[in-house]
């Protein structure tokens, strides 16, 4: 899994029967400067920009599974299936006609592991009237229902979506894209101190929100909309965020970071009230769940309600959607559905992804 942080590779090893079973887990760093170049990539960029990527990104992946399996003691003939998201780097499903892409060519990654690719999950859903995504939501309730209680999963990675798992008879599964997660916090941390990301929210926590600013921030029609939605760099990014400053030109850029935790939060938190009525607990997956501050901010914006990370719940938060996407693959190659229509918008439930074969045939 490579998503919209463009922070790295997660690789996740793991059995799926009879129970979720992780043997081995790893993020590896993705090359210098490499996160800017995929940032970089837009309608106009130029294909031979758009393809040289695609292979280096399939190589990265390709050395980063070799990686673990050596690491692990085991081959690929031990390996069912790897299933590759790939890096998004254009969604724009209302557009006419839709588009989603990612990188990361599974026939290159098939033929340098011999290993059985699945990817391309998000364009048959949709091709089928949906929005592409979010997709964990299916594994999210596999994993993570229960009959006496009503869940909200929420994964924050540079995007931020939910999952609302129903307790037994009291509905059906949802789910969307929230906004923004680490993603405006971590083009502004970078801008203002060359760092990745804000250790911790602890740069965040220095400061304090700027009402005006935030006030600003939500007006985004996004927000708004009703779901099914989703969304991504596509409007989130470095261009929106510059925009939106525009008329706060002498704010602390500390203050700034808080207002930006804040609007991650709040949008979050709103989402959870409006649309998960009588959520009991909520379970955070994805590096924005390593964020102290940012989960202290969610919780506030959610008092009375638990906010934890699924780590207390049977998978780590940091290789949720790498697992997600592992089960994903299962359930392609089953033959079974893993889209939601209730969450995508999808006109009826359709088997994700291509299947890429491993070993050439004899």
């Amino acid at each position: 899994m490579t998503g919209t942080s463009l922070d790295g590779v997660d690789v996740v090893l793991s059995r799926l029967a009879p129970k979720i079973e992780i043997r081995a887990a790893v993020t590896v760093p993705f090359p210098a400067g490499l996160h800017r170049r995929i940032a970089a990539v837009g309608p106009d960029t130029p294909l031979h920009t758009v393809t040289t990527l695609d292979a280096e990104l399939a190589a990265i992946y390709a050395d980063a599974v070799n990686a673990v399996l050596k690491d692990s003691g085991l081959t690929p003939i031990d390996i069912i299936a790897i299933g590759c998201h790939g890096q998004t780097v254009w969604h724009a499903p209302d557009r006419n006609p839709p588009i989603t892409v990612q990188l990361g060519d599974p026939n290159l990654l098939a033929e340098r592991t011999g290993i059985t690719v699945v990817a391309d999950f998000r364009r048959r859903d949709l091709a089928a009237g949906g929005q592409g995504a979010p997709l964990a939501p299916a594994f999210h309730a596999a994993l993570f229902s229960r009959q006496d209680e009503t869940r909200v999963v929420v994964n924050i990675g540079g995007m931020a979506n939910l999952t609302v798992l129903p307790a037994s008879g009291s509905g059906a599964v949802t789910g969307f894209d929230t906004g923004p997660g680490n993603v405006l916090m971590d083009i502004w941390v970078e801008q203002c101190r060359s760092l990745a990301f804000d250790e911790d929210g602890r740069w965040a926590a220095s400061g304090a929100v700027i009402p005006a600013l935030l006030d600003q921030l939500q007006r985004e029609p996004y927000f708004s909309l009703p779901p099914p939605k989703s969304t991504g760099r596509e409007t989130f990014n470095a261009h929106w965020l510059d925009t939106a400053l525009a008329n706060h030109g002498n704010a602390a850029p500390e203050h700034v970071q808080a207002t930006l935790a804040e609007l991650t939060a709040v949008t979050i938190a709103d989402a959870i009230r409006r649309h998960a009525m009588g959520c009991q607990r909520v379970l955070l997956s994805g590096g924005g769940a390593r964020n102290a501050y940012l989960r202290a901010r969610i919780a506030a914006n959610l008092a009375g309600i638990p906010v934890e990370p699924t780590d207390l719940h049977g998978v780590s938060a940091d290789w949720v959607e790498g697992v997600g996407f592992a089960w994903l693959a299962g359930e392609t190659l089953a033959g079974r559905s893993g889209n939601i229509p209730a969450v995508t918008g999808a006109r009826h439930p359709v088997v994700l992804g291509a299947i890429y074969q491993g070993k050439p045939i004899a």
